[in-house]
C-alpha cells in the first residue's frame, strides 16, 4: 500500500504506509465553550504498530457524544443537538455519509429523538434500522434507514415509565443505552432510573419495535443499569450498573429475548468496595469470549475480568489506571489486540495493548487530544 492510497486529505494529518490493518478511528465527543470540542474527530490506527496519530476535526457537531457506523461502512450515526428541516432545535438523531480516504463526514440529513436528552444510539445488523436511548426524558426511539443513509422520522417510540429505589437518581425512568441482539431479532434497553434491561422486538424492514413478552428483565435494585454487551457465542448478555459499580450477568435465551441473572460480581479492588462517588461507564466483551472490561469513572480504572465461556461468570482480573480522568465509553479494535479509552474529563484518548493469553491491559504509551472525549468507534479501510 502507498502512502498516497492511505493520506489524509487533511493537511495536518499525515502517517507512513505500514503494513499491517489499517483503520479510521473516530471519537464522539461533548461539545461545550469549556473544552473546545467542535464536534466528531478522526484518527488514522494501524494494528501492526500501534500508531495512533492526532484527531482531526471529521464534522462539526453539537455534543456527538456516541456513534454507531452502518454495516456498509458508507455511513456514520451520531445521537446530539440537532435543527430539523423545520427549523426546529433539540436532541435527536444525525446521518452523516462517510470520506474513507479522507476521514471527513458530511451531513445527510436529521431526525428528532422524540425525547430529551439523547445519549446513547445502535445500527441494527442489516443496517435498516436505528434506535436510540433518551437518558432525559427515559424513552426509546426508532428510525427506518433509507438506501441513501438518510434516516426516516422515528417510526416507533417508547415512553418508559416508573422509579426505583434511589430517591436522588431514579425518581423516573432514565433510558440509557439501545443494543440489538445478535440474530438481530430483539433490542434491549437499558433503564438506570428503573432497574430494568427492557426488551424490544425488532422489524427492521420497517425499523419499528414492538414491546416483547416478557418485557423486561430485572437488575440489582438501585444498581443503575447503563450499558451493556453479548457474549460471542450469544448465551450471556453483561450489563454494568452505573451506581452500585458492579457487573450483571445474565443468561440469554435467544428464542424467547428473556434474561435471567446469573450473578453480580462488583468492578473494584476488594480495598475501595463500599466507597462513594465513583460509576461505571461501558461493558465491552472480547471478540475471544475469555475477557470482560468495564470502565470505572472517576475511579479512573477499566476492570478486566476473566470470563468462563461455558458458564459466563466472571473473576476480576485487574484494575489498570485508564491514563486518564473519567474514562467513559472503550473500545476494542476488530483484532482484539488493542483498547482506547476515551477520556471525558481529561479531554484525552489512551491506547492499551491486549494480552493475547490473558486478555489484561498495558498502556501503550501513545495518548491523543480529544475535547470532550466520549466515545470511539473503529472503521477498517482494508
Amino acid at each position: 500500500m502507498t502512502r498516497s492510497s492511505i493520506a489524509f486529505a487533511f493537511a495536518a494529518l499525515t502517517t507512513t504506509a505500514i503494513a499491517g490493518e489499517n483503520f479510521l478511528v473516530y471519537f464522539g465527543t461533548n461539545t461545550n465553550p469549556k473544552n473546545g470540542s467542535k464536534g466528531v474527530y478522526v484518527s488514522r490506527f494501524n494494528t501492526a504498530t500501534g500508531e495512533l496519530t492526532e484527531p482531526q476535526l471529521a464534522a462539526e457537531a453539537g455534543s456527538p457524544g456516541f456513534l454507531a457506523i452502518h454495516p456498509s461502512k458508507k455511513y456514520l450515526y451520531t445521537i446530539g443537538d440537532i435543527t430539523t428541516a423545520d427549523g426546529k432545535k433539540g436532541g435527536g438523531i444525525s446521518a452523516f455519509s462517510i470520506d474513507k480516504s479522507a476521514g471527513k463526514l458530511t451531513l445527510i440529513n436529521q431526525a428528532s429523538g422524540v425525547g430529551a436528552g439523547p445519549c446513547h444510539v445502535n445500527v441494527d445488523k442489516t443496517g435498516q434500522m436505528a434506535a436510540l436511548a433518551n437518558y432525559g426524558s427515559g424513552s426509546v426511539a426508532s428510525f427506518a434507514i433509507k438506501p441513501d443513509g438518510s434516516v426516516s422520522e422515528a417510526v416507533s417510540f417508547f415512553q418508559h415509565e416508573g422509579s426505583s429505589i434511589d430517591p436522588n437518581r431514579q425518581k423516573g425512568p432514565h433510558a440509557h443505552s439501545v443494543n440489538f441482539s445478535p440474530d438481530n431479532r430483539f433490542a434491549f434497553a437499558c433503564d438506570l432510573g428503573l432497574d430494568k434491561v427492557l426488551i424490544y422486538k425488532v422489524e427492521p424492514a420497517t425499523g419499528k419495535m414492538t414491546p416483547n413478552d416478557p418485557p423486561f428483565a430485572k437488575t440489582p435494585a438501585g444498581g443503575g443499569p447503563r450499558h451493556l454487551a453479548f457474549h460471542p457465542s450469544g448465551k450471556f448478555v453483561f450489563v454494568n450498573n452505573e451506581m452500585a459499580m458492579t457487573e450483571t450477568v445474565f443468561a440469554y435465551d435467544a428464542e424467547k429475548g428473556a434474561l435471567t441473572e446469573i450473578e453480580t460480581v462488583s468492578t473494584l479492588p476488594e480495598a475501595d468496595r463500599g466507597k462513594t462517588g465513583f460509576s461505571t461507564a461501558e461493558t465491552l466483551v472480547h471478540p475471544n469470549g475469555r475477557v470482560v472490561y468495564v470502565s470505572n469513572r472517576t475511579h479512573d480504572t477499566i476492570a478486566v475480568f476473566a470470563c468462563d465461556p461455558a458458564t459466563g461468570k466472571l473473576t476480576l482480573l485487574q484494575n489498570v489506571p485508564a491514563e486518564g480522568q473519567v474514562p467513559r465509553n472503550i473500545c476494542l479494535d476488530p483484532t482484539g489486540k488493542w483498547l482506547i479509552a476515551a477520556h471525558q474529563n481529561s479531554a484525552t484518548a489512551a491506547l492499551f495493548k491486549v494480552d493475547q493469553d490473558s486478555g489484561k491491559l498495558t498502556f501503550s504509551g501513545t495518548k491523543v487530544n480529544v475535547p470532550g472525549s466520549i466515545c470511539v468507534r473503529f472503521l477498517a479501510l482494508d
